[in-house]
């Protein structure tokens, strides 16, 4: 299948890309076709052997529009160009149409309001030069805004009227009815008929026509005005690559275009220049501000060996970087297409607005004729008739239903990119809203996923540096997690390391060598042997600090323990916080790990999380989601950066990847974090629900206001209230309709993203001294503490009584919070508020009658 996107001209409402879609869909070989109507695009789906792009092409044009294959160059192109020369020729046409639609409307007015007349107008004798001027006046008016025209009758030809059609309709019979007005004043007056010339003057509706095209092109423009704004996220996008670089070719530094720059160049970035495009660091050390990218105020320190990403500054320094990627190949390129993308692409919840559009305009147009024969039949005169049929057609606004979904996801989406938050369509920005369980991997989305010292306790007599330093000197010899660990620790610390003098090293248990004389073993317990010292107590310590997650690595000198060092994956310092918004916003939050249940323990109680699937295995990841989804938590979002959460990604309801994740992770996810930071996840979900509380706002607004227009439009109200509009009203209305759907979705332009201070602007920092007293402290303060949960396979249930006896079985148990049995299914879930044997549950349950297993 191929995927092709196209550029739309002449669409001027939801009825067209009604139109459009339904004839390429109709296409042997297309599978799908959307429209979107904001951005003048289209994209299809089609099997390559049955039709090709210009059979697509040729379908659209016989429908009566413009179509044309976007070319691979319009993706860096700004969008804004285009909307601004949109906005210059409304313009134009505005103040034209306003030039001669004023003494227009004066002249046709003037008489009834008493207002002052040149003597050439006044007087019975005078109503054909009255007339004729005012039909001279519209003519411009006509002219500069005929595109109502050939577009609305050649959809109206083609059998898929649109919104153009009803304005073309409307103000025509508003003109041709004045024309044979013309035509019967000069009648009378070649008949000596005066109250003929009278009453023909008296209804020509030359001005209604004038002012109906008028006002529709003041809409038009304010319209076009919001949709430049819409598209301003994306725009200012483009705008962060610089439009020459400097780059080393031949030992000489030149300024070139950057579309000139080439992979494998040398680009030279100083300080207070913009990177543009990406590559690796190969020469100096720089700090670099990559909010633009990812919203992160902090600056980054580069160096060499570091990727350099294009469209980030250089805050202060001097970088070297080897070209990697140009053009689209660029992570900004990539951004904007992500951003693109999900604009282009329907949620679910247009779908309505969609099916309503397609028929809108036929239907309008039968209730506009309908209304005028019945009032016609009633006795009313053909004037009423015609004005009761033109407001009908006027005041009618697909407009406002084809623009309530795209206007708000495309300002959605923006919003999202300009904060690092990237919807990869607008159903993963529709389904974000829906989400009531959030499941998080713990290493490298909780935590930091690297292993740190986060606490010493030397012996007596002993200091931390020196425990560190002796311990460095062997593990900087390893390449295994936890030494590189402390080797970075003493790094951070400027210590002096010692030289070993040998070095053994023993698979499961440690090292072993001799620094400054002494012979040093450093490792876990199985490394000290059975003949040490532990005067301190130290191998209780460590005991007390493995239950609490911790990896506890001892030092001994001479068989005698110097210290214990405490390592761990250190949680972020804002996964806490980002857990609790979370929570704030009514969600349930579950942490997945392949860590033992003692270790999930403890870094969900410091983080605060509901609940924690303990020593899961990466291929099991994507079962317990379905399970989630199963369980009654309909919607679930996963969020993970790992390949091994791919596949949990891809079954989760929303997948969410950080910034720092693998690549195969992105490509699953539907959303993607470009900062490596948990709080941008309750960010994503507050403006999924902010865009899609604006759609709903739109859409009834759309409805509400042609349910309610359309019947007093066609005089419904009439009798009763003797309430008619007039069809410049209408007109205006109209108008308005649109005008107030795209300044509605420009709102979420204003939406707010708490984040909290980074560490030194004005909020300390969470360091990661002693993860021990940390959840000591957490424990003290929070007396609920986390709940585990098991699921078990349970037979022979065969009713609600036997249900109920196994929950009342499990509940009974020790160490056991809740229980819950899904008859149907004969399985339970069991919440722990501490770990519970498998063989007892399984015992408990299996004694009551029912043979049971545990199965996660």
């Amino acid at each position: 299948m191929a995927r092709e996107r196209f550029d739309i001209s002449g669409m001027s409402c939801a009825a067209c890309a009604a139109r459009i879609e339904k004839v390429v869909s109709a296409i042997d070989g297309v599978k799908t076709a959307q429209v979107n109507l904001l951005k003048n695009s289209m994209e299809a789906v089609f099997d390559e052997k049955l039709t090709g792009v210009q059979n697509i092409v040729n379908a659209v044009s016989k429908a009566g529009y413009g179509a044309s294959k976007t070319g691979a160059e319009a993706l860096l192109t700004n969008p804004d160009k285009a909307a601004e020369d949109e906005e210059k020729k409304m313009l134009l046409r505005l103040r034209v149409s306003i030039v001669f639609t004023i003494p227009l409307f004066y002249l046709a007015m003037g008489h009834m309001l008493n207002w002052p007349m040149p003597a050439i107008f006044k007087g019975d004798d005078n109503l054909m030069i009255t007339a004729l001027t005012q039909f001279l006046l519209l003519i411009p008016v006509i002219v500069i805004n005929f595109k109502y025209y050939r577009s609305g009758f050649k959809a109206l030809w083609g059998l898929g009227p649109n919104m153009d059609s009803l304005i073309a309709i409307g103000s025509g019979a508003a003109a041709l009815y004045g024309i044979i007005g013309l035509y019967l004043m000069a009648y009378g007056l070649s008949h000596n008929d005066p109250h003929m010339v009278h009453s023909a003057a008296m209804n020509l509706y030359f001005e209604s026509g004038a002012t109906i095209l008028t006002l529709v092109t003041l809409g038009k423009f304010f319209e076009a005005r919001a949709r430049r704004k819409t598209s301003q996220a994306v725009a200012s996008l483009l705008d962060l690559t610089p439009k020459t670089a400097s780059v080393e070719r031949d030992g000489a530094e030149l300024t070139v275009q950057t579309s000139d720059i080439r992979v494998g160049d040398t680009l030279i970035v100083k300080a207070g220049e913009t990177i543009a495009v990406d590559g690796t660091v190969i020469f100096g050390m720089a700090s670099v501000d990559e909010s633009n990218l990812t919203g992160e105020s902090i600056p980054v320190d580069k160096k060499p060996g570091d990727k350099a990403t294009g469209a980030t500054v250089v805050s202060s320094g001097f970088l070297k970087i080897e070209v990697n990627k140009v053009g689209q190949d660029t992570a900004l390129a990539q951004i904007i297409k992500l951003v693109d993308e999900a604009t282009g692409s329907k949620a679910p919840i247009s779908r309505l607005a969609d099916r309503v559009s397609g028929v809108f305009v036929p239907v309008v147009i039968a209730i506009a004729i309908l209304a005028g024969v019945l009032w016609i039949l009633s006795g009313e005169s053909l004037p009423f008739a015609v004005n009761i049929v033109i407001s009908v057609l006027v005041i009618s606004c697909p407009c406002a239903l084809g623009l309530a979904t795209p206007t708000a996801i495309m300002v959605g989406t923006g919003q999202g990119a300009r904060n690092g938050i990237l919807f990869k369509s607008a159903e993963a920005l529709e389904l974000a809203h829906e989400v009531q369980t959030v499941v998080l991997d713990k290493t490298g989305t909780v935590t930091s996923g690297r292993p740190e010292l986060v606490g010493i306790v030397p012996a007596p007599g002993t200091t931390d540096d020196e425990v560190l330093s002796l311990a460095a000197a062997l593990e900087k010899l390893s390449e295994h997690p936890l030494g590189q660990a402390v080797v970075r620790a003493a790094e951070k610390k400027g210590l002096t390391v010692p030289t070993a003098q040998s070095f053994v090293q023993t698979q499961g248990a440690g090292l072993m060598g001799t620094v400054l004389g002494q012979e040093i073993k450093v490792g876990n317990r199985r490394i000290l042997g059975d003949d040490y010292l532990d005067p301190a107590g130290l191998l209780a310590q460590g005991d007390q600090a493995a239950n609490q997650g911790v990896t506890p690595v001892f030092l001994s000198s001479q068989n005698a323990l110097k210290g214990l060092l405490k390592i761990a994956d250190t949680v972020k310092p804002t996964s806490r916080e980002a857990v609790a918004e979370l929570k704030n916003l009514g969600l349930k939050v579950v942490m997945l790990t392949g860590d033992n249940q003692r270790t999930a323990k403890a870094v969900s109680l410091e983080v605060g999380v509901d609940s924690v699937l303990a020593e899961v295995l990466p291929q099991d990841k994507e079962r317990e989601v379905k399970n989630l989804q199963d369980g009654g938590r309909y919607k679930v979002a996963m969020v993970g950066d790992g390949v091994n959460d791919a596949p949990a990604l891809a079954r989760a309801d929303v997948g969410i990847a950080i910034g720092a994740g693998t690549d195969i992770a992105m490509e699953t996810a539907d959303v993607v974090l470009m900062r490596s930071d948990l709080t941008d996840v309750s960010t994503a979900i507050r403006l999924s629900r902010a865009v899609l509380k604006n759609i709903r706002q739109n859409l009834f607004w759309a409805f509400f206001y042609n349910l309610i227009g359309i019947p007093v439009a066609a005089g419904v109200f009439y009798k009763l209230w003797g309430l008619k509009l007039n069809p410049m009203i209408a007109a205006a209305a109209m108008s308005l309709s649109s005008v107030c759907v795209v300044s509605n979705a420009l709102r979420l332009r204003f939406f707010k993203v708490n984040r909290p201070p980074a560490p030194g602007a004005g909020a300390p920092a969470q360091t990661p001294t002693d993860r021990s007293a940390s959840i000591e402290k957490i424990q003290e303060n929070n007396s609920k503490e986390i709940a585990m949960i098991k699921k078990l396979k349970i037979e022979g249930m065969s009713c609600g009584h036997c249900s109920a006896r196994v929950e009342k079985v499990l509940k009974d148990l020790a160490g056991v919070n809740d229980a819950s049995v899904d008859l149907k299914k004969g399985t339970a879930e069991v919440k722990l508020s501490k770990d519970v044997e498998d063989a007892v549950l399984a015992k408990a349950v299996t004694e009551a009658g029912y043979p049971t297993t545990v199965i996660s």
